[in-house]
């Protein structure tokens, strides 16, 4: 039988969608995920999304990393399933749904960009070379020289596995200044083991930690991925932080049909 997909990409983090309002997909077949998003065997993606009815909201997001298990929040991921929301027509500009964090609110801007509400961060941790903060989902961010030429996917795999994270491990962000409010930064996500373009948690994690190292006074930074650009502002009450917005492109690429 023939199944219906969709293809997102945000900044070049690009995800299956799969509308499973009537509970279709079978959502423990871990290795059907994993094939799915298989740049070779099956469609190809960072992540697969399905959209399920809402249970507070307009409607749910369920995440899975390229791996095939579930995960923590996306911010990417959520911007995309707003966007595939309006096309499926169950939104107009303005939404709240439901992820594994909780409830996000998000809004379809006039030049087709969407601002997707993030959790509040309430704990950030400082150490000698590093931040730690979550945003979502975990985060390590560090700053780097010659980012350009670093070599991600190496020094991020070891940090991931180096068990100071414990077993789930942790996302790994190096980031590089650009300007007083812009700030270079490339990703190794666990869950897909690699570098992606782009990752709405880690540059939101990345703007937080700038502005909480005092490397930038703004609190609206922009954030520059291989992928392309995103934005991310919030508003600061002592060490904590709220009204966290990520906002960037959420592209629809291609309708398709494949069989499981």
């Amino acid at each position: 039988m023939l199944h219906t997909f969709y293809k997102y990409q945000g900044t070049g983090n690009d995800f299956i969608m799969i509308d499973n309002r009537d509970n279709a997909f079978p959502k423990n077949n871990t290795k059907l995920v994993a094939k799915l998003c298989d740049r070779r065997f099956g469609i190809g993606a960072d992540g697969l999304i399905l959209l399920e009815n809402g249970t507070g909201g307009d409607f749910s997001m369920v995440y899975y990393n390229s791996d095939g298990n579930q995960s923590t929040m996306c911010g990417n991921g959520g911007r995309c399933i707003v966007a595939f929301a309006k096309q499926l027509e169950l939104i107009d500009a303005q939404t709240e749904f439901m992820a594994v964090d909780g409830m996000h609110v998000a809004r379809i801007n006039d030049d087709g960009t969407v601002s997707l509400q993030m959790k509040d961060v309430h704990n950030v941790t400082v150490y000698q070379n590093y931040v730690f903060l979550d945003t979502g989902s975990p985060h390590h961010v560090e700053l780097v020289d010659n980012l350009d030429e670093f070599d991600v996917k190496r020094v991020g795999s070891q940090i991931r596995y180096s068990g100071m994270y414990g077993d789930a491990g942790s996302n790994v962000n190096f980031v590089s200044a650009v300007g007083t409010d812009k700030f270079s930064v490339r990703t190794y996500e666990r869950g897909v083991e690699d570098e992606t373009l782009s990752c709405g948690t880690g540059v939101t994690a990345v703007a937080i930690a700038m502005k909480v190292l005092g490397k930038t006074d703004s609190e609206m930074v922009k954030l520059q991925t291989p992928g392309g650009e995103l934005e991310v502002s919030f508003l600061q009450d002592g060490q904590q932080f709220k009204e966290i917005y990520l906002t960037g492109p959420a592209a629809f690429v291609f309708k398709g049909e494949i069989k499981w």
